[in-house]
């Protein structure tokens, strides 16, 4: 008896592919989340059985390949780096090839390629190597990904913040401003660690002993075997994952898990009272411990402890194959400060007059506060990136120079200002101000500097700030054009996720879903903050959140400029990228402008969907 005879409506998942826009993302992203969502459950519920046939039924869903063929392709920054084949797709006809052509292939079957070596430089000089996978490979290490991710976030432990979703540099910070402040708080001293060659050297059958239930082990296997190309030479690999892989990050915080375990570590769930409404944990050893990837620090309260580091981490290190990287691992007072991630933490003893109620006056008691501040290195680093601006724009007009300094001023002031950063603001601003008037000089070499000042600088036409000493635009039509201030970005405390939580814990779909608009408010300039709460945080050309993450945004004018259309918010929509790419694919800017009826049939994905969520 089949679907016909019996009268039942079957509506498949994914529909037979023609076309790479008839795609129903919201439908594949909502099947996909769903089945990820129900390995987080099952696995906190220790049913390993069920997570198993849950990971076998994602791998092999025509929903997960479909959206990892979009992410690789179409989202993600790589998406126009090609593997050893020198195969890429990017264009929508050339998607829908790979999807047909991967459909009816099987996971556990596929034989990987090997990765193509190239280097990047780091911070110090040094050459960092990537291994960049073939695009078949990158869509399958997704689909990888999508099953076995929701696994390990219910059994990664809370401190670890790198490489994972919803998490950042920013809750790793505030992890140790929280285990280091107050009053009474006795750690003093902190252990400072750092994996040598952590990618290129964890221990394959480590990494695949942890992931035994996994369905697709081997292939895996092969992945970690592949061995790469440099310099068309073939280079076998016996440890390590290639960085550069999609899947590389979640093995490597796979091989790393299970720190706090090896040195013992131990917590206590405190039960909601009268005086604290929500539940918290405490700390009961006096060392904790908080990891971002390959970095992590042990805070401790003697120099003892601190130093037995270094025995308590030798089995956890024999077993991952790694070791510690002698010109980064030390043990640090922390009144003489550290540096993490791009940020000093640092412990000042500070005297304060308290009520004794004894003697029934104040009395002056004396304690440590910790305060934390962009590290010198990042610093330079910043002086660094706005003085190659100055340089690579060295000769153009000033309306260049501004639209090139303001993103890169208003990202790094959004990534300083959760901790103490207004000194640092001015003194930027300082810094700025000095090349852009050496800039002036050297563009106007032959004008006064009163004439110079008249054309280039006004005040603020906000409003936001009364300096009159604004760098602006002298084009009339670009009077909105000014250069921004550090100064102006407010010091925000930044809130810590909440322990042991995950993005795939459906309870916790609303915290999440209020944390990232705070996010998306936190890092995007007000006006893209303005279309975004009007749009409810949805893209109009998709139907999908802005609020992922997975990709970035871009304002689509609905009259475009070209046609002259105005930047008023009525013309305005804040789209995704890839949304943005392929609309203008459909209707040209320079074309006609396309009408209601035009569009609502481009946009008939989104028509099924209301129609989807009515019934």
């Amino acid at each position: 008896m089949n679907a016909a005879t019996c009268n039942i409506k079957v509506r498949s998942v994914v529909p037979p592919l023609a076309d790479w826009g008839d795609v129903e993302w919201h439908r594949i992203e909502k099947y996909v989340r769903r089945l990820q969502q129900r390995i987080f459950r099952a696995e906190s519920q220790g049913k390993t059985r069920k997570v198993r046939n849950l990971q076998r039924l994602l791998t092999r869903s025509k929903a997960a390949l479909l959206l990892s063929i979009k992410r690789v392709t179409q989202t993600n920054q790589g998406k126009r780096t090609a593997g050893v084949d020198g195969h890429k797709v990017l264009s929508p006809t050339g998607r829908v090839l790979l999807f047909n052509q991967m459909k009816d292939q099987h996971l556990s079957l596929h034989n990987p390629k090997p990765a193509k070596r190239t280097y990047i430089p780091k911070k110090n000089g040094k050459l960092r190597p990537l291994g960049i996978p073939t695009i078949k490979d990158r869509v399958w290490q997704n689909v990888v990904k999508l099953a076995l991710e929701p696994q390990w976030e219910q059994r990664f432990e809370s401190i670890s913040y790198g490489f994972r979703p919803k998490r950042c540099i920013h809750d790793a910070i505030s992890a140790i401003y929280i285990k280091l402040n107050g009053r009474n708080n006795r750690k003093m001293w902190v252990f400072e660690g750092d994996f040598k060659g952590c990618f290129d050297n964890l221990n394959h059958d480590f990494i695949l002993e942890q992931l035994e239930q996994f369905p697709n082990k081997n292939t895996i296997g092969k992945w970690l075997k592949a061995g790469y190309i440099d310099n068309n030479v073939f280079h076998i690999t016996d440890a390590g994952a290639p960085q550069g892989g999609i899947v590389s990050p979640l093995l490597a915080n796979i091989a790393l898990h299970g720190m706090e375990d090896e040195i013992g570590v131990k917590y206590r769930v405190n039960k909601p009272s009268n005086t604290q409404p929500k539940e918290w944990v405490t700390v009961l050893t006096p060392f904790s411990v908080v990891r971002y990837a390959d970095d992590f620090v042990v805070l401790c309260e003697s120099k003892e402890e601190a130093l037995s580091m270094f025995d308590r981490l030798k089995p956890y290190l024999k077993k991952r194959g790694l070791k510690l990287a002698e010109d980064k691992t030390k043990v640090t007072n922390i009144t003489d400060g550290f540096d993490f991630l791009g940020f000093t933490i640092r412990k000042w003893e500070t005297r304060k007059r308290v009520y004794d109620s004894k003697t029934g006056r104040k009395e002056p008691i004396s304690y440590y506060k910790t305060i934390v501040k962009p590290s010198n290195e990042s610093i330079k680093k910043a002086k660094s990136d706005f003085r190659d601006i100055f340089k690579q724009l060295q000769g153009t007009n000033v309306d260049a120079l501004i639209k090139k300094l303001n993103p890169v001023i208003i990202g790094k002031a959004n990534v300083w200002k959760h901790v103490v950063s207004k000194e640092i603001y001015s003194t930027m601003d300082n810094y700025l101000w000095n090349k852009t008037y050496k800039f002036l000089k050297k563009l106007h070499p032959n004008k006064q500097y009163k004439w110079r000042n008249e054309l280039y600088f006004r005040q603020d036409i906000t409003g936001q700030s009364l300096d009159k000493w604004i760098l602006s635009s002298p084009n009339p039509k670009m009077k909105y054009l000014q250069i921004k201030k550090m100064s102006w970005t407010e010091i925000q405390r930044y809130e810590l996720i909440r322990f042991k939580s995950s993005p795939f814990d459906s309870s916790l779909r609303n915290y999440y879903k209020q944390r990232d608009i705070k996010v998306f408010n936190s890092d995007y300039i007000a006006s893209r903050q303005k279309l975004a709460k009007k749009q409810k945080y949805k893209c109009p050309l998709c139907g999908l959140s802005l609020l992922d993450g997975n990709e970035g945004h871009e304002v689509h004018h609905k009259h475009p400029v070209i046609q002259g259309g105005d930047d008023s918010y009525k013309n305005m929509w804040l789209v995704h990228i890839s949304c943005h790419i392929e609309h203008h694919r459909v209707f040209s800017a320079k074309g006609p402008i396309p009408t209601a009826k035009q569009l609502n049939a481009h946009k008939r994905r989104l028509a099924k969907l209301r129609k989807m969520n009515r019934t």
